[in-house]
Parts: structure tokens; C-alpha cells; sequence
């Protein structure tokens, strides 16, 4: 809330300006002029004079008080504010969260209020506005006659219309009656007519009301709510695991909880991985609770964005969902932040702070007195260590919520074998058959693919030479239309007549992608409709809905798509699941590669038989003996989890040992691998002068892509078994890189893993 205070008495709000530079990494004072006092808080966004030339300047308020810290004449004054009070009610808190992300993830602090205060500016306010008559027919009957008989026809002529309709349109009787403002100012002085001004938000989505559906919860789900809720009103732990197979009914749990939270007058945040996701979800949270929900996401337009922090600031909704960035919403009253899929590598964030929500939504809890409860079929190995070891609330569903729903059967196809059987289509044999079987029964299918694009990659057959992108380490993919896309960068060029290094014309495209597998379906089942989903059918604003809502209505027989099918997406008609690549994402440099994929796997296998219709899923690999694959076809988590944790015992990779990642990108690659030397040199004396004898230092070494958008890549990991240890090494490594400035040319971030 603004400071209260005495006229006479200076304030002086200390600021952090916005400039991404170490050495401005600092507060600065300003005094807020009499006229902004009311209005400036922390949190505030304000234009500052800043330099020699009191350059005006964009600075985050992050502190308000009475004590000057320099020479009365040096001080300058606030110019203007761009956020006012009404859209930043709690933000001290959020300030103070970016406080604890720059400390612990390396970031400067103005990087840090950019991720946790994402209404950097004000945008336009739509307002609605009504003239209405405040008086009864006689007296303005009576008031109609005096104006006729002076001659006022401006007057009379908005008496004769408010007369017949009570009320009209401000932009009506400006427009069409031709009313002067002068004209209804005086009507309002003389209290006949009343000017009701209201303000509009933007809606982020827009559905006809349902009426309230309230399932009731089985044994295991009112168990899991009684446990969780008991839990947190003790104190016990602050964070709890809801550890349930595809289909238990985890949002069930979540919605009974976020309902006691809101009965509480408090209010909840509900985190998902992916924007595809939203369109289920908010269906069913809309039916739960109707107007009092809200949804965030980047493809919100930026006045979409604002009124939906606006509205939660002012306490006009209960419930934002939304991905990564909706856990800065700035509820006043925050009670419950839910992350669905915690598992999901999407909550990690790949720009500076690279923070975790999950670490950052624990931290929002810890700041706002309020809880966390982490949801997943297949629960991240740090999260399932950590409720194994106590330090969460661990609650399990473990039975299909559906009366008569059951996990589907799943069969796992040897690609290897299709190859010697001479198959060397898309689709294995037995896949083809189920799909055969499904359109036959009037069911429904899906068919996963970990690509996008309609080739992996282009290559010379005479010289080998592959098409790949000018500014990132990474091939082009081709897409229809004859063009080359780079899923980095977004490069875009013709496909090539010839080969650029040696001229032959032999150029062929390797690797398929959902355009081919759409194709490939469509020749084989001409009569079946297919719809595809992936980032190239998704770019409009509301694709991923205009899919999701035409397949749910059975406007289409087999949805062909990416990743963003096969996330928590619920189709009762669906009975089949083909998984076409099952190991693709299998063999990525990665410690975390065997984790994703059965995670990947096991999802995918979940979108099967969610209904009374039983259900069958065909995994097609060439590794079909690996444990990732083989639990997963039998959705047995702990056996996965088990054999997992022994090799990362070996390795001594999280969550077993906690790990620090320097990343380091710069535009000269041998200015990089210079860099790198230094950085290595020095965590190495610092391990040898503290005495860290169980701390292991590992590269530097290129990413696993080398360069993206003309930035060269690389990392230095650090292992160590305690915290401290690393957060020593990290606050070390930011001194030195801060006073040397030789690395004023690169680009640090820092990764923790297992915190």
C-alpha cells in the first residue's frame, strides 16, 4: 500500500533502473513529488531521470521512506508513473521474491522484477459509460417544458430521449443526439441525469455458463483432500505430492481444495505446462466456478494480460491458470498455488533468472503464509525423493476415477522386426491394424509423434553435407511450400536446389514429421478425419482450443500430433494410442533423457481407455529391452524410479547430489572457450583453497546445441552433496566474473538442480 504521511515530510522511494548491467545491479534514490505520493508503492513502475543527461529512464520501486541517503542536492524527482496503485497490491512481496531469485539463480535484480512483475506498463482501460435520468416523470416533465420554452433544444432533446428509454449509451447521446459534454455536465449539476463510468476488462476467454458440476470424490480422492487439507492446517508441511495415475482424478482433488482455500477468502494459482492444456482445464474449473476464474498466457494480447492482473489485484476473480509466468499473479490474498504435471520440463525457465516455478512457487508460499501441492502421474525424481525422505506430504491415487474405466493394455512393437519383415512404412503393422479396428468401432484415435515439421533434416547424398542453420547449431527442418525452418531461431529459406558445399543435386530429406505421418494416414484410411497438432496449425491465438474443442466433439477420427496431445488431455472416446518414436527423445546427451522419456511414454499411454470403453496403446521403438520403455508399457513409476536412482547414484547426478550449471554463451567462439578456461581455472582454486574435497567440477563443454541465434554455448558443471557448498563456490564465481572485465562480452547464467 502507498507510505501515509504529512505534507511536509519528503519521501524517497529507492529504485532499481531498467538496465540489464551488473554494475547498476544497485538501488538508487528518488523523491516522489507531492503529487504521486498517493499513488507510488512498492512494486511501482516509474520513469526516472537517470545519467549526466537525466535521460528518462524506466526503475522498479522496491523500498519507500523518509531517510535521505544523499546530499539534499542531489537528489532528483520521479517524472512519471506508469503503474498506479490499483494493479500492484501484494507486489512488495513479489519484490521481494525476485530478491530471493537473483540471489539464488545469478540473475541482476532488474532481470529478476522483470519475470515477477509482468505488467510493466499501463495499457489503454476500455470504459463503459451510461447517462441515466435521476429524477421522476413529473419533475422532468416539468424541466422538458422550461427548456422548450427557452428554446434549449440540446437540453430538451436528451429530456425527450432519457423520457422514453431511461437510460442510454454515453457514445449515443454524444454521437447520434449531438449532446455537448458542456450540455450534460449541467443536467448532472442540476441532478436530473446521472453519468455511471465503469471499466471494462478484456476477457481472456469466452464460454456460455454452465451450471455448477460438483462430482462426488471416491475413497481414495477424499482421503487424498482430508490428508492435504489436515496437513496444512496443522503446519505439518507447507508442500504436498499428489502422486496419481492417468485418469485418478487429481483435478478433482485439486478443485475440492482450491474450493475450501476460497471459501477461506483466499485465493489459488493454478500452474500448467502447456498453453494446449489450458482449454480443458478451464473448461472444467469454468463449471466448477464459474466468473471467478481467469487465464494467463503469452498469447494473450498485452491488454488481455493487464486486465487479468488488474483483476486479480483488485480481488475480482479467485482462480488465474495459466503456465510458468501466472505464478507472479498479484493476488492480495494468496492461499494455494497448484502446479499440475509438476514433472514437466516446460516450469524450467531457459532465460536469465533460470529459475524453477516449482522452487520459486515454494518460496512465493513461504513469503505469503500460504501452500503448495505438486500433482503428477509421474512425478519428477527430485519431488518423489524429497516426499520419500518427508520433506513433502506424499498422498497417492491410485485407481482410474471413471466407474468403469481401467489402464489400457499396451503392446510394444520391435521396429527392428518391421524392418526385417520388409515394413518400412510409418506405421508398423500391428498399429495399422489397431487403427484399422478403431474406425471400424466408430472410436477415436491419437497418434504421437516427437517431431514437428515435415523432414528431420536435408542432406547431400554425394558429400553428406547437411542444411543447416546459419545462426544455430541445429539442422533446418523442411516444411511444405518448399521451405527450410529453423525451431530455434525461427530462419527461414528456400529449400535448395543443390547441394552449398559440393553442388550435386542429390539432396534427400531424413526423419519424418506429423505433416508426413498426416499424409501417410490419409492414404491409408481415406474415409477417416484426421485433424494434426503441432506448432505450425497451433500459431493462431485460439488453435490449440478451435483442435482440442472439434476433436472432443468427435469432429475428427485420429488427432495426429507433438507432445502438447498427449499432456493431460481428457477424450473418452479415444481407445487407441500410437506412439510412433517412442525413443526419440531416448538417447539425448542429457542425464535426464531415460526420466522424459518414460514420463513421454507413460503420459501418452494414459490418453487411452479414459472412459467405460476399454483401451489399447502400440509403443513403436528400436530399443523396446530399455527400462524406460518397459515400465512405462506397465505404468509401474517405483520400478522405473528404482532402477533410475541406482544410476544416478553412479553418476552422482540429482537428486542423489546437487548440481550447479554455468551456462556461458558469447557471439565469439574463441573469446567463449577463453572465458571458459578462466571460469574452470577459478572454481578449481576455490575448491582446492575451501577444502571441498567431495565438491567435482566437470567441463567446460559445448551445450548440447553448440549455438543458437549467433550466441556459441557452453557449460561448466559443479556436483556437491551439500547446498552451502555450492552456494559458496556460485557467490565466488559471481564476484570474480563482476570485478574481471574481461567477461564483460559473455553471458552467465546459473542452473541449480536439487536445491
Amino acid at each position: 500500500m502507498p507510505l501515509r504521511h504529512s505534507k511536509m515530510t519528503d519521501v524517497f522511494a529507492d529504485i532499481i533502473i531498467d538496465i540489464s548491467h551488473e554494475k547498476l545491479d544497485h538501488t538508487f534514490q528518488y523523491r516522489i513529488p507531492e503529487q504521486f505520493r498517493e499513488k507510488i508503492c512498492t512494486g511501482s513502475v516509474v520513469v526516472v531521470p537517470f545519467g549526466k543527461g537525466n535521460r528518462p529512464t524506466k526503475g522498479y520501486v522496491v523500498g519507500i521512506s523518509e531517510t535521505l541517503k544523499l546530499d539534499a542536492g542531489r537528489i532528483k524527482d520521479i517524472s512519471e508513473i506508469l503503474t498506479d496503485t490499483e494493479s500492484l497490491n501484494g507486489e512488495d512481496r513479489l519484490v521481494t521474491l525476485a530478491a530471493w531469485m537473483r540471489e539464488t539463480y545469478g540473475s541482476t535484480m532488474i532481470q529478476a522484477l522483470r519475470t515477477v512483475i509482468p505488467v510493466k506498463k499501463k495499457v489503454q482501460k476500455r470504459i463503459s459509460r451510461t447517462v441515466s435520468l435521476i429524477v421522476d416523470q413529473e419533475e422532468a416533465l416539468d424541466r422538458l417544458n422550461i427548456f422548450r420554452k427557452k428554446h434549449q433544444n440540446a437540453r430538451e432533446r436528451l429530456m425527450l430521449a432519457l423520457l422514453e428509454e431511461g437510460e442510454l449509451p454515453y457514445e449515443l447521446v454524444i454521437g447520434k443526439l449531438h449532446i455537448s459534454t458542456a450540455t450534460l455536465k449541467y443536467l448532472e449539476q442540476e441532478q436530473l441525469i446521472h453519468i455511471h463510468t465503469e471499466t471494462e476488462y478484456r476477457r481472456a476467454f469466452q464460454v456460455a455458463r454452465h451450471p455448477d458440476i460438483r462430482r462426488t470424490l471416491n475413497a481414495e480422492q477424499r482421503e487424498a483432500v482430508e490428508g492435504i487439507w489436515q496437513q496444512w492446517k496443522e503446519r505439518q508441511k507447507r508442500t504436498a505430492l499428489l502422486f496419481g495415475i492417468t485418469g485418478s482424478g487429481k483435478t478433482e482433488v485439486y478443485m475440492e481444495l482450491i474450493d475450501r482455500t476460497i471459501r477461506e477468502g483466499r485465493q489459488a494459482i493454478v500452474l500448467i505446462p502447456e498453453i494446449a492444456l489450458t482449454y480443458q482445464t478451464v473448461m472444467r474449473f469454468y463449471r466448477r466456478f464459474g466468473d471467478r476464474i481467469s487465464i494467463i498466457h503469452s498469447r494473450l494480447s498485452a491488454g488481455e494480460r493487464y486486465d487479468q492482473f488488474v483483476r486479480a489485484a483488485a480481488g475480482e476473480i479467485d482462480i488465474m491458470i495459466g503456465p510458468r509466468s501466472a505464478l507472479f499473479t498479484p493476488f492480495p490474498h494468496l492461499g494455494l498455488i497448484v502446479m499440475d504435471e509438476e514433472h514437466e520440463s516446460s516450469y524450467q525457465s531457459e532465460t536469465m533468472p533460470r529459475y524453477h516455478a516449482r522452487e520459486a512457487a515454494i518460496r512465493r508460499a513461504e513469503l505469503e503464509n500460504a501452500s503448495v501441492l505438486l500433482g503428477s502421474a509421474t512425478p519428477s525424481l527430485e519431488s518423489y525423493s524429497r516426499a520419500l525422505s518427508g520433506e513433502y506430504g506424499l498422498y497417492r491415487l491410485t485407481m482410474r476415477a471413471a466407474a468403469q474405466s481401467h489402464l489400457p493394455s499396451v503392446e510394444i512393437v520391435d521396429l527392428r522386426e518391421e524392418l526385417r519383415k520388409g515394413n518400412r512404412t510409418i506405421l508398423s503393422d500391428t498399429l495399422r491394424e489397431n487403427l484399422t479396428e478403431t474406425l471400424e468401432r466408430k472410436q477415436q484415435a491419437m497418434l504421437f509423434l516427437n517431431r514437428r515439421g515435415y523432414a528431420g533434416f536435408l542432406s547431400c547424398r554425394s558429400c553428406g553435407q547437411v542444411i543447416t542453420c546459419p545462426h544455430c547449431d541445429v539442422s533446418l527442418s523442411v516444411h511444405r511450400g518448399s521451405r527450410m525452418v529453423c525451431h530455434y531461431c525461427g530462419y527461414e529459406q528456400p529449400r535448395p536446389k543443390s547441394c552449398p558445399n559440393c553442388g550435386s543435386e542429390f539432396l534427400s530429406g531424413f526423419g519424418i514429421g506429423t505433416q508426413q505421418v498426416e499424409d501417410t494416414v490419409k492414404n491409408l484410411f481415406p474415409e477417416a478425419k484426421v485433424l494434426r497438432m503441432d506448432m505450425d496449425t497451433t500459431r493462431e491465438k485460439d488453435g490449440h482450443e478451435k483442435i482440442l474443442s472439434a476433436f472432443s466433439n468427435h469432429e475428427a477420427d485420429i488427432l495426429i500430433g507433438t507432445q502438447m496431445i498427449v499432456k493431460g488431455h481428457d477424450f473418452p472416446a479415444v481407445t487407441l494410442v500410437g506412439v510412433l518414436a517412442a525413443d526419440l527423445s531416448l538417447h539425448t546427451p542429457d542425464y535426464r533423457a531415460a526420466e522424459r522419456t518414460f514420463q513421454l511414454l507413460t503420459q501418452a499411454a494414459g490418453r487411452a481407455g479414459r472412459g467405460e470403453l476399454a483401451g489399447k496403446v502400440v509403443i513403436q521403438t528400436y530399443d523396446p529391452e530399455h527400462y524406460a520403455v518397459t515400465t512405462a508399457a506397465v505404468q509401474d513409476y517405483e520400478a522405473f524410479y528404482r532402477e533410475e536412482i541406482s544410476y544416478r547414484l553412479l553418476g552422482n547426478y540429482p537428486p542423489v547430489r546437487r548440481m550447479l550449471s554455468v551456462h556461458v554463451s558469447c557471439p565469439e567462439e574463441d573469446y567463449l572457450n577463453h572465458a571458459m578456461e578462466y571460469l574452470a581455472a577459478f572454481a578449481a582454486r576455490v575448491k582446492e583453497q575451501k577444502q571441498m574435497q567431495e565438491v567435482a567440477i566437470f567441463g567446460p563443454a559445448p551445450e548440447s546445441i553448440a549455438k543458437i541465434a549467433d550466441q556459441y554455448r557452453m557449460v561448466l558443471y559443479i556436483k556437491a552433496e551439500k547446498k552451502q557448498e555450492l552456494s559458496v563456490i556460485k557467490q565466488l564465481l559471481e564476484k570474480y566474473i563482476e570485478i574481471n572485465r574481461g567477461f564483460e562480452r559473455v553471458n552467465v547464467t546459473y542452473d541449480l538442480h536439487q536445491m
